[in-house]
């Protein structure tokens, strides 16, 4: 084969004799493989391509095999993992399209951009489906809030968001903020978007029919990004400071029309296939679509919209400049397909057409630089089953004792300690920064236990939520993946919707690390088996491995993303308690559990012993009941019991309701104990006082244990356990301590 190899590129034979390979990320065993499949030695732009076709970030070679082990299909899934989002069906010729990526690393060095890219990432991943993207989700974690450098991090990285955002016009809806030192100089930016289509414009990323063209779309490539896949399939470390090109920057005013103009051409039907340049930008975009179509591709370097002057085959292959799309028509759209993008103004250049050979081939002037087999770079990566030990402090603290801790009497003071605490008090800081009322259809905002958006023209609606407790999945990684999901859902049915599928982002230290590995392993089984008893398919998500920092591993944060139909809108409920004189009920059973709880990490300082232990069985029985419930009219509001059991539970509901509580708790366990316990399958309802012998009995003949704790009124929440008084504190002042937290900790 002919080519064309730059002077400042190194030769193959220098590639293999300076093992320049490894510094892409290739190791010794992959670069003789990919020296197999060429039948050659791979020159400078074939490994650069081929480093990051086959990086953790676009392979999945580490985390494949437990994958698999997910439940990813179900009645109502049309598009499960394997394209740019899943798609659930919702009726009506409608459905849902989700999904949950990561942009931890590029966060870590550039905040504000490594956000907001990540969210114009997981925007086209939508959009490219063909689907209307109608809100945007968050989940966050940073160290401790005390640090310069974490308010640096997470000030810059909520501005990311909100300025993406904001701008291209989706409003962000919900999420969680959780801060904790365990992610001390490696943050975690997980962002979710999703979309509605109708059935006959779902999407793939196909390149369709030898001989038709390949179209560029989108802002000229630049240097910006270039390898950022496996920039975020490595460790963190005091040198990736310097690697600031691997972090994109975005422009959410050029994605919108980039948005616009796709949906208008998709519209049109005359698209064979459409894929976002994410990550690994053109080199995975093209590969990717032409492995699915069982094709090849030719690509003519030239063609491509430079930004930059002097721009090798490497650089373009590899750029992850942002808001670019690769999409293929026939030959006789070519001219209505490239009036819509002039129109709106958005670059549309074509770059190459479609081949029956199985490879991708790189012309740049007029040289052959690149032929490889799209087979090997999109399906032949080697897949690792790394090796698995049980840690040693998880045995350890199976002999934990989490009730040793001298008993705390002042409930109150203490009540008020656990709402100040950065990972429970309000969010309002962070959520007043984001447009959560764009496009008009937020029916619940920021603050309630999942965000819910109205689908217009329709009586139906969908909700929303993001969650994960990293401690639970430190502690016990398979109760901890069970309790994600499960939360999730509870906070799903808790807004009146019914609980659909989920995506998911997997975030774990370095896998090369036998008990990282073990972490991952038992946490996806945790996840798989919740996923299977509530109907909940995995439908798609990502990988982020390697977040490291000094200290170790970050906690493993399984991110989970629920998505759930409101049938009718009058079903929609929140967590605020609504009119004086409402009954209030805890359903569920509360058990003396205070291992990875906030009450142990904030009052004792410790993350320690086994977490709240978790029935699924159970757990379906709960929400089946509470949805039942909620549809037949008879729940005034709904709220999940999690992080602060059920003293920061009533606090929340009567705080976001301005509305006190009398609770009387009857049970046998220590009064810190009974309050601050994080039992699973626990959530608390309240009913006006006309249905709430029916509610009681609706609930109690579903099988699911319920108690009538109190009514809601007055200015302040009292609580009594076990007949005696436990705490007596004015709402205002609760809600000032829970307000205040963050944004005097930001000053």
């Amino acid at each position: 084969m002919s080519q064309q190899v730059s002077a400042k590129e190194p030769t193959a034979e220098q590639i293999a004799e300076q093992q320049i390979y490894k510094q892409m990320g290739v190791s010794d065993s992959e670069y003789e493989l990919i020296c197999g499949f060429l039948g050659r030695k791979p020159n400078y732009t074939e490994i650069g391509v081929f480093s990051v076709m086959w990086s953790e970030h676009c392979a999945y070679k580490n985390s494949k095999p437990l994958l698999r082990r997910f439940p990813t299909s179900g009645p109502r899934v049309l598009m499960g993992p394997g394209e740019g989002a899943g798609i659930v069906d919702i009726g009506d010729n409608q459905a849902v399209v989700f999904k949950i990526e990561s942009h931890n690393h590029p966060s870590a060095v550039e905040p504000y951009q490594g956000a907001a890219t990540g969210v114009g990432g997981i925007i086209r991943d939508i959009f490219s489906m063909g689907a209307r993207p109608v809100a945007l989700l968050n989940s966050l974690r940073f160290g401790k809030l005390e640090s310069e450098r974490v308010k640096y991090l997470f000030e810059h990285v909520v501005s990311g968001i909100a300025g993406y955002g904001n701008c291209i016009g989706i409003p962000t809806v919900g999420g969680e903020v959780v801060f904790d030192e365990s992610y001390d100089g490696n943050p975690l930016v997980n962002a979710m978007c999703v979309g509605l289509i109708d059935h006959d414009k779902i999407q793939r990323g196909v390149a369709k029919g030898v001989g038709n063209p390949v179209f560029y779309v989108g802002p000229p490539t630049g240097r910006d990004g270039i390898h950022g896949a496996t920039f975020a399939s490595e460790e963190l470390t005091e040198e990736s400071e310097a690697k600031r090109t691997a972090v994109q920057v975005g422009d959410p005013f050029m994605e919108k029309l980039v948005m616009e103009a796709c949906l208008e051409l998709i519209d049109t039907g005359i698209v064979l296939g459409i894929q976002d340049m994410g990550a690994a930008g053109l080199t995975c975009s093209s590969a990717e679509m032409a492995s699915k179509a069982g094709n090849g591709l030719e690509l003519y370097l030239d063609q491509v919209p430079q930004r930059e002057s002097g721009m090798t085959a490497y650089e373009m292959m590899l750029s992850e400049s942002q808001e670019r799309m690769l999409f293929v028509v026939e030959p006789k759209d070519e001219a209505q397909a490239m009036e819509i993008f002039e129109r709106w103004g958005v670059i549309c250049a074509k770059v190459g057409k479609v081949t029956d050979d199985g490879r991708l081939k790189l012309f740049h002037h007029g040289e052959l630089v690149g032929d490889m087999p799209v087979k090997a770079l999109v399906d032949e990566c080697p897949i690792y089953d790394k090796p698995s030990t049980v840690p040693a402090y998880y045995e350890q603290n199976a002999a934990v004792d989490t009730l040793r801790y001298e008993e705390v009497t002042d409930l109150g003071a203490t009540l008020e300690q656990v709402l100040a605490s950065p990972s429970v008090a309000s969010k309002a800081w962070v959520y007043d920064q984001y447009d959560y009322m764009v496009r008009t259809s937020t029916a619940v905002r920021p603050g309630s236990d999942a965000a819910v958006v109205t689908i217009r023209g329709t009586r139906k609606g969908l909700a929303m939520t993001t969650d994960c407790n990293g401690r639970f999945v430190y502690l016990d990684p398979e109760v901890g993946g069970r309790i994600a999901v499960s939360e999730a859902a509870r906070n799903i049915v808790c807004s009146g919707a019914e609980p659909l599928a989920i995506t998911d982002n997997l975030n774990f230290g370095s896998p090369e690390k036998p008990e990282i590995f073990w972490q991952m392993e038992k946490a996806v089984d945790g996840m798989a088996e919740a996923c299977r008893v509530l109907d909940a398919p995995v439908i798609g998500g990502n990988v982020s491995l390697y977040n490291e920092n000094a200290k170790g591993a970050i906690y493993p944060t399984p991110v989970v993303g629920m998505v759930g139909l409101v049938h009718d809108t009058d079903h929609i409920t929140t967590q605020s308690f609504k009119a004086e004189g409402d009954v209030i009920f805890l359903l569920g059973e509360t058990k003396a559990e205070l291992g990875g709880s906030e009450f142990q990490a904030v009052v004792h300082g410790l993350t320690e012993g086994r977490p709240p232990q978790l029935d699924l069985a159970v757990e379906k029985k709960l929400l089946d009941a509470v949805l039942g419930a909620i549809q037949s009219g008879l729940v005034r509001s709904a709220h999940d019991l999690s992080e602060g059991g059920l003293a920061v539970a009533l606090a929340e509901s009567c705080i976001s309701g301005g509305l006190g509580a009398q609770v009387d708790f009857d049970t046998t366990l220590r009064s810190d104990v009974a309050l601050f316990s994080e039992t699973q399958s626990r959530i608390l309802l309240s009913a006006s006082p006309d249905q709430a012998d029916q509610l009681q009995e609706f609930i109690a003949s579903r099988g699911v244990p319920v108690q009538r704790i109190g009514q809601v009124g007055g200015r302040d929440l009292v609580i009594r356990v076990g007949g005696a008084s436990a705490l007596n504190r004015p709402v205002e002042g609760l809600k000032r301590v829970w307000e205040d937290t963050i944004p005097c900790l930001m000053k």
